[in-house]
């Protein structure tokens, strides 16, 4: 009898719910888009009405839809919602008011139980927590997604011993949900959230984690010798170890997907992708409809004429500050070296390999305050699409980058922790052994790769000679 498992994946755009056999094959999925952030006044950041709920509800149906198996072969399902958003609850789980996005600035301060409109706050939890009692009716949630402002202890995975961390967190012990692992069971699904998603009624839900390490799970990250970078909006590195590290310098610790096992996150690249999106558009409709006309779209005609492009781009450098952290707010992005000989393929090649020269210095130092050394680059995200660009990570990285099988790593990764949660698998590295699978892989080019290292170390420094043009410049222009 085959079975299968659901991974659900809450994420900042849409609510995503894949149905996997046991093998990691998918068999169904559905998605459906989140509204726009309600954005009230600055700082304030918020999901409309029910609107998580609801996303998650509709996909579950849209998924279970096209499920052609038989429901009672579907023996648990994975809930992995966004990481650091905060939810308050009435005495019975429903929303008091919205649930606050983690671009809200409230989920970086203490909760504020005096504050206008929170006299029916009972509960104080997760996006998780939340969505955990409308599937089960329970008030409980995984430990490995309070990241952020809570009163956790991540040595020992629960609520602190200690009255300064509830005094410090405005959270009163009594206002948060029981805390399980990833893996275990949190509950079953009610009748009323079955007719709400479609899901079978008393189907196990079991705990993940927060998004990326459920993300970093499911492309199979669970060897310290191995790096994943996910190329998103925001491009991260991430690597797995058991050591909580509480004061590192060029990372920082966060929960993994497996009990007593940390994610550690590298220095990441805001607007990174964007960037790439940036350029696609500046070229306008014209180069759309061009590649149009050549039968393929303007992303993979820009990868092929970037593939004839030399490594270095002719000279022209890019240095991704497309968003200015806050600590420097002056600064700006930079499309360095300029001299005739380059087109708009240069400029494509250029902004990926400043993506991956970037990723590669700030991963290195995280394995160097680690004291790892990876052998292999997993790239994950709408990026490692690109073949052109799993080979310029290869050469940055000077070893082999691979890519696995299917576009929904976080959904692969709850349904791994389903799969753990419900006896499918005795563990995690048997589950992650069954249902990731590698697709492919690019070996490092050594030519290639001596260019990018002479050239990472020009593109480091480039910031100390630009810093000073930008604060001039912000001062006259904004």
């Amino acid at each position: 009898m085959p079975r299968y498992l659901i991974g659900i994946d809450n994420g900042s755009q849409s609510s995503k719910v894949t149905i996997f056999d046991e093998h990691g094959v998918v068999a169904s999925e559905g998605r459906v888009a989140l509204r726009p952030n309600h954005t009230p006044r600055p700082g304030v950041v918020e999901h409309p009405d029910d609107d998580i709920w609801d996303s998650i509800a509709a996909a579950c149906r849209i998924a279970m839809d096209g499920f052609a198996g038989d429901p009672s072969e579907i023996v648990g399902v994975g809930l992995c919602t966004i990481r650091f958003c905060r939810a308050l609850l009435r005495e019975d789980g429903s929303l008091a008011q919205p649930v606050l996005s983690w671009m809200d600035e409230r989920v970086a301060r203490a909760y504020e139980p005096d504050r206008p409109g929170h006299r029916d706050v009972r509960w104080v939890t997760t996006t998780s927590g939340y969505v955990t009692h409308r599937l089960t009716g329970v008030f409980r949630d995984t430990a490995a997604n309070h990241q952020g402002v809570w009163p956790i202890d991540t040595d020992t995975w629960a609520w602190s011993t200690d009255d300064r961390a509830y005094a410090e967190t405005g959270m009163d012990r009594s206002m948060l949900f029981e805390l399980v692992m990833p893996g275990d069971v949190l509950g079953t699904v009610t009748g009323a959230a079955a007719a709400a998603t479609g899901l079978p009624a008393g189907l196990p839900v079991v705990a993940t984690a927060n998004d990326k390490a459920v993300e970093a799970l499911g492309c199979g990250l669970v060897d310290p010798a191995s790096v994943l970078v996910s190329l998103g909006t925001y491009i991260a590195g991430m690597s797995v170890g058991t050591t909580n590290r509480s004061e590192p310098t060029a990372f920082w610790t966060n929960f993994a997907s497996e009990p007593g096992e940390y994610l550690y996150e590298s220095g990441g690249i805001r607007r990174g992708m964007w960037t790439v999106s940036w350029f696609r558009d500046l070229l306008g409709t014209a180069a759309a409809d061009a590649a149009a006309a050549a039968g393929t779209r303007i992303e993979e005609l820009l990868n092929v004429e970037a593939a004839e492009v030399p490594a270095g781009s002719d000279g022209l450098l890019t240095v991704l500050d497309w968003l200015a952290p806050a600590e420097a707010s002056f600064r700006k992005g930079s499309i360095l070296g300029f001299d005739g000989r380059q087109g708009r393929a240069h400029v494509y090649r250029s902004i990926l390999e400043g993506i991956a020269m970037t990723m590669a210095d700030r991963t290195r130092a995280m394995a160097d305050e680690l004291g790892v050394r990876y052998g292999r680059v997993v790239v994950s995200g709408g990026g490692s699409s690109s073949d052109l660009m799993m080979q310029i990570m290869a050469d940055a990285f000077e070893m082999p980058a691979i890519r696995v099988v299917g576009d929904s790593a976080a959904g692969r990764g709850a349904a791994i922790c389903a799969a753990v949660g419900t006896g499918v698998f005795p563990s995690f590295a048997d589950a992650v052994a069954a249902m990731v699978v590698e697709r492919d892989r690019h070996q490092p080019r050594p030519e290639h790769a001596d260019v990018y290292r002479a050239l990472g170390a020009v593109h480091r420094d480039v910031r100390e000679h630009t810093d000073a043009i930008y604060r001039r410049t912000a001062a006259i222009t904004g």
